[in-house]
């Protein structure tokens, strides 16, 4: 097989072969033997739809059948009628397939990410499994449907799909042995026409918890069992199409389609057959054509055991692509002597073209950037048992967040997926089932190439190589797919050049990818395309800046563990060197269990919530979207950091930059809006046809002399939106924005104003014995000399302070905090402000209306660093605060967060506020969010990540409003134009937060907690087990810090 034509030499290579083997029996020892994988299994084929006489001859399986689980020390395949008439049919529990035996309540979920789920219990050398292992016994009864009843008397097949079953499984039916399948991610499919019953038959499956296959199947997720993707009968005709490749090229120059297919048809008497193919417009995509029976293209063909249509022209084809998925549909006819059409083939198409010329990976000519991530299949109640909705809401999700890439990670998806890949238009890293990590790594960091599976051990071979095939043959004939992978982190080895060489010998077309060639250089001709995970950006640099011979993708990068996905902007500035083309987050969804707790209630679980040892804990949330499939801050930031159409507004108007490849912006709609303060003044819809990969400086007529004396501040906003609906988001649904602000000539002189104006005739300054304060008729203030601050803000009968407002050094740990050891580092700071010590303070009566009472404190940390704060209280109720970090040495960590935590009564949980939101902003997360006017609530901004952390932080904020829901409150606002501060306002303290485990263990709340701050730290992104938040995100603790506001109460 010649070298693929996204090359330019012409080496060869021998197509590497593996073994299916036959056998009438079960035999025993299959479970522990690598060399046998496939029995009696059929080859692996596309997965192409085909119908006989109008109807689709499939019987779904799915649905109730029985289950009993037996160790696998007791259960003997060789016999199945011993070991199932030794237990009563009353024995059996219900379930229904397809799902999972641990969802179900028959196994204990566990989750482990890198070692193996058995470490510790036993010591298991490969290929060996466990001694504690399981085997579930599904059984079920079903009659044939009349019509393939009738479609198998006229001399066709019956065969019996496993779409997916893990880990390893024995089929019976009717008491006889049909075969023994692994590979828990592609299906087992057996011929079973000679076992079939016209009357009641029976099925009965042994699944088998481990085989010697889990040494390959060692992926970051829940160890889940069981059938878990679809069952069904499928019933072929005398003459059959088994295997379709279609190749769909596109050729750029003349705007034509370039059309071939390689058939392979079963049955006899073949000299009597002829195919008939044409071509028409896909039936869904009415949006792209008018007439989507107009037949295209046609031809004839005579029918041979392998049918080849040569590569025809199909003129004015219309490309696919991720921004316009013309899809077209391959009809193949199977046509008898008697002009009956025996089976009749649907194929959806799209004519593309994917090459890498001089390094650079290039879509119909076009170098591309994927906006990816990494997927698993999950939901929360049904752990990998996803449905169709699942799959459409995530495609959706997809879309809507300008993510236009998804790498299958680590295994073949659901056959649907990929359907709605191409239908919605999505470019997809299709990879195969294969993960070893923990067989060359261990807990002490330690890195052993030699006990690598599968390396270069022939044993392993032949399995890992009819992985591939059996992926590649499936999913071939499918546009989105641009990338073969032959895996994730199972270090490098002989067999990774079967499977490449193996994965190009069955297409010519696409680039193989691996990542695993990374940990060892001498295996880099495994992969087209240089990838590494979990890179920094600046490692990236100095590789694609360097005349690369390789392309570049971060096949993971911004690792989204919890409150993260900080400096994201730092990875997408390198789209400027044309080497480096993307990456892929990780990952999509966490993956949490929803379990239900004894009082009924119910929670988010992850590692060992359910006694599983070993585990890896909360390593499995680390999803764009939470468990229950909302969307998290993290995925906003990440919908505006890959933005097609980004926007950069300015006085005169704004620069529109397209970064799609094929179509221009006719179809968006580009909304312009003046904030006076955050408020929206003014309003205009533009339209503005941008082609791609062009900018253009579109005018705006900003009605800037009509505003510019109403505030201090005035932002230029324009958006991008949907001019019309789509299948993935209804018109209007905004795609990004962009924000310029300028402050006006009255920004200084008003935000100096304090409102005399409001000041009692009746106001008194008090400085007692142990107290001083303020007061007139309505609000009083209060001081303690002995409790070193404010112990009371009051007006009227609403007390404001439940305890003095503390000094806060600290945030409650994120998971990157955890993971980088920053508790470690930083664990002085957790206290240094909750017990600084008070080590002077004066009161002073500035004038009849004023007082001023200055509290110095020495932090509690190593250097007792000295911390001034200054209350200026007026007798009208306003009340001036200014918190000033002094810095004291150059050997102190860090500052995780520095201003004032206040205890609230519970009532006060409305957050109004003008500053950057709506969600949570850091210093690193910053994009996504706007400068407006924004509402919410401390419930609403607590974010339910899956160990409570660090959440609900706002960025560069210049006023706020906590009220209560009758709209009585405090007001927060910067002092000057220079003083924006941070805030958040929660239902629980970070010391609350820092001490929880879950989110039900911190219970009904019964105060609120308000933080007011100078500054935070950022939350990072670029892994969440070594890579510290970026340093110019940090706070470091020899510079001062400042926090200037002004309160008032209402």
């Amino acid at each position: 097989m010649a070298r693929p034509s996204i090359y330019n030499d012409n080496t060869c290579w021998d197509e590497p072969t593996y073994t299916c083997i036959s056998s009438n029996n079960a035999k025993t020892d299959w479970i522990t033997n690598p060399q046998v994988f496939a029995v009696n299994t059929i080859p692996a084929h596309s997965h192409h739809h085909y119908t006989i006489n109008g109807t689709t001859p499939i019987q779904s399986l799915n649905g109730t059948w029985e289950v009993k689980l037996l160790s696998s020390r007791i259960f003997n395949p060789e016999n199945l009628d011993e070991n199932i008439k030794n237990y009563e049919d009353s024995s059996y529990k219900t379930i229904s397939v397809p799902s999972h035996l641990q969802m179900n309540g028959l196994l204990k979920p566990q989750y482990v990410n890198v070692q193996y789920p058995w470490d510790g219990h036993e010591d298991v050398q490969a290929p060996n499994v466990p001694s504690l292992n399981h085997v579930a016994i599904y059984k079920k009864h079903f009659v044939l449907q009349n019509n393939l009843k009738q479609i198998l008397n006229e001399e066709g097949k019956a065969t019996i799909t496993f779409h997916g079953a893990q880990t390893a499984i024995y089929v019976w039916i009717n008491g006889k042995f049909v075969g023994y399948g692994e590979d828990s991610f592609t299906p087992s499919e057996f011929d079973i026409t000679q076992f079939l019953e016209d009357s009641e038959n029976s099925i009965v499956v042994a699944c088998y918890e481990f085989s010697s296959a889990s040494w390959l199947e060692d992926q970051d997720y829940w160890r889940l069992h069981g059938i878990f993707r679809s069952v069904e009968l499928r019933v072929q005709p005398s003459n059959h199409i088994s295997n379709l490749h279609v190749d769909a090229d596109y050729i750029n120059d003349t705007n034509t389609g370039k059309l071939a297919f390689r058939a392979n048809i079963e049955g006899d008497n073949l000299t009597d057959i002829t195919l008939h193919a044409y071509l028409t417009n896909h039936k869904y995509s009415n949006d792209k054509f008018t007439n989507n029976n107009e037949i295209l293209w046609d031809c004839t063909l005579p029918a041979q055991t392998i049918t080849e249509l040569k590569p025809t022209t199909i003129p004015n084809a219309l490309p696919w692509s991720a921004e316009y998925p013309a899809l077209y549909d391959l009809h193949i006819d199977v046509v008898s002597k008697q002009s009956n059409i025996i089976e009749h083939v649907v194929q959806p198409i799209g004519f593309r073209h994917f090459d890498i010329e001089n390094g650079i990976m290039r879509l119909n000519g076009k170098r591309i950037i994927f906006k990816g991530v990494n997927r698993h299949e999950f939901n929360c109640d049904r752990g990998r048992a996803i449905t169709y909705d699942d799959m459409v809401s995530d495609v959706r999700f997809c879309k809507q967040h300008n993510i236009n890439a998804v790498r299958t990670s680590h295994y073949p998806n659901q056959d649907v997926w990929y359907d709605l890949c191409d239908e919605y238009g999505l470019y997809l890293i299709d990879e195969t089932n294969l993960e070893t990590h923990g067989t060359w790594s261990d807990g002490r960091g330690n890195i052993t190439p030699e006990c690598a599976i599968p390396g270069s051990r022939d044993e392993w071979r032949a399995a890992c190589v009819n992985r591939v095939d059996s992926m590649i043959q499936r999913d071939y004939n499918h546009p989105c797919v641009l990338i073969w992978s032959l895996g994730n982190e199972s270090f490098g080895g002989d067999v990774f050049r079967s499977m490449y060489h193996h994965a190009h010998a069955l297409d010519a077309h696409r680039p193989v990818h691996y990542e695993g060639q990374t940990m060892d250089k001498s295996w880099r001709d495994t992969s087209d395309i240089e990838t590494r995970m979990y890179a920094h950006a600046d490692e990236i640099e100095k590789y694609v800046s360097n005349n690369p011979d390789k392309p570049y993708i971060s096949c993971e990068y911004m690792h989204a563990m919890g409150n993260s996905l900080g400096n994201m902007n730092e990875y997408v500035a390198l789209e400027k060197y044309p080497h480096y083309q993307g990456g892929f987050i990780w990952d999509f969804i966490d993956q949490a269990i929803k379990q239900t707790l004894p009082d009924g209630s119910t929670r988010l679980t992850y590692g060992g919530d359910f006694d599983d040892r070993p585990t890896d804990y909360e390593f499995c949330g680390n999803g764009l979207l939470f468990a229950d499939r909302k969307p998290s801050p993290k995925a906003i930031e990440a919908k505006q950091q890959y933005a097609n159409i980004r926007l950069f507004p300015n006085e005169n108007g704004v620069r529109i930059e397209n970064h799609q490849l094929f179509t221009n912006t006719e179809n968006y709609v580009f909304l312009a809006q003046l904030r006076v303060d955050g408020k929206i003044m003014w309003s205009q819809p533009y339209t503005c046809n941008v082609e791609p990969e062009n900018d253009f400086e579109m005018p705006i007529e900003w009605p800037l002399e009509q505003y510019q004396s109403s505030g201090e501040e005035i932002t230029f906003e324009v958006s991008c939106a949907l001019a019309k609906s789509t299948c993935w988001a209804q018109k209007g649904y905004e795609l990004s924005f962009g924000q310029y602000t300028i402050l006006t000539k009255n920004s200084e002189s008003q935000a100096k104003q304090i409102s005399d104006a409001r000041l009692y005739k009746d106001g008194i300054v008090t400085i007692g014995r142990w107290n001083a304060g303020t007061r007139n008729s309505s609000v009083e203030t209060l001081f303690s000399y002995s409790q070193c601050g404010l112990i009371s803000y009051r007006l009227g009968e609403r007390e404001f302070v439940i305890k003095r407002p503390l000094i806060t050094t600290f945030r409650a740990l994120t998971d990157n905090d955890r993971g980088c050891k920053h508790g470690f580092e930083r664990a002085q700071w957790s206290v240094a402000g909750k017990y600084a010590k008070c080590v002077d303070q004066t009161a002073e009566k500035l004038d009849d209306n004023t007082l001023q009472i200055v509290y110095k404190y020495e932090l509690a940390n190593a250097d007792h660093t000295t911390v001034n704060l200054t209350y200026v209280s007026k007798t009208s109720g306003d009340l001036h605060i200014e918190l000033n970090y002094v810095p004291s040495g150059e050997d102190l960590p860090s500052i995780p967060a520095f201003g004032l935590e206040w205890m609230l009564p519970i009532e006060y949980r409305n957050l109004e506020f003008y500053g950057i939101g709506p969600v949570e902003t850091y210093a690193d997360r910053i994009s996504a969010g706007r400068l407006g006017i924004w509402k919410t609530n401390a419930f609403d901004d607590f974010m339910p990540y899956l160990v409570p952390q660090e959440t609900g932080n706002h960025e560069k904020v210049r006023w706020a409003n906590i009220t209560d829901d009758s709209g009585h409150g405090m007001r927060i606002q910067r002092h000057n134009s220079t003083s924006n501060f941070c805030i958040s306002l929660l239902p629980y303290s970070s010391t609350m937060i820092e001490e929880a485990q879950h989110i039900s263990d911190l219970g009904d709340s019964k105060h609120m907690f308000l933080r007011i701050l100078a500054a935070q730290m950022g939350v990072g992104g670029d892994d969440s087990w070594g890579s510290p938040v970026h340093p110019e995100y940090h706070l470091p603790a020899n510079k001062p810090y400042f926090l200037n506001v002004d309160l008032q109460l209402f």
